[in-house]
């Protein structure tokens, strides 16, 4: 039996209807077709499914899509949309911690990336002057495979003054 939800989504509402044991990271991906959100591990050990309800970050593979009925979702697509502080920022309109991955090369192969985005986001609106042993353990739910962190930690130290200078 079909329920129904309704969720704003990178600020766009979506009401739709759902089975109750539908997945988050599949209403978006499927649903939606926001493949931006990935699927990689579906226990929650790896983070690659991570979004922010309602500027948490949350696991989307272990999240029922009717958890989230009523709440704010946002994603790596929408996640440039919500950043609002004085104008574009020379990358196309990235938001900060989009621009310090791509500044400090804090990807490789790129799966983990939205996840990390997402995460270290919601951990600089919580703590903007996060120090890199809060940044590293804020990432301890996300795994990468392909770098040694240093330049992710990097990309969110970068980020972080990036938000600060643009908040003002």
């Amino acid at each position: 039996m079909a329920i129904d939800v309704r969720i704003s989504v990178n600020g766009k509402e979506h009401e739709n209807k759902v089975e109750p044991r539908l997945l988050l990271v599949h209403y978006l991906r499927d649903t939606l077709g926001l493949t931006g959100t990935h699927v990689g591990c579906e226990t929650s050990l790896c983070g690659a499914c991570t979004v922010l309800l309602d500027g948490k970050a949350v696991k989307s593979c272990t999240m029922l899509t009717a958890q989230a009925d009523g709440a704010e979702v946002t994603t790596i697509e929408g996640l440039a949309a919500t950043w609002k502080p004085n104008g574009s920022n020379g990358h196309g309109g990235l938001h900060p911690m989009q621009e310090g991955f791509w500044e400090k090369h804090g990807l490789q192969c790129g799966y983990c990336t939205p996840g990390m985005i997402l995460t270290a986001v919601a951990l600089l609106n919580e703590n903007p002057k996060s120090s890199e042993s809060e940044i590293r353990g804020a990432l301890s739910g996300n795994l990468c495979r392909c770098t040694g962190y240093q330049n992710i930690v990097e990309a969110i130290q970068y980020a972080a003054t990036r938000m600060q200078a643009k908040a003002r």
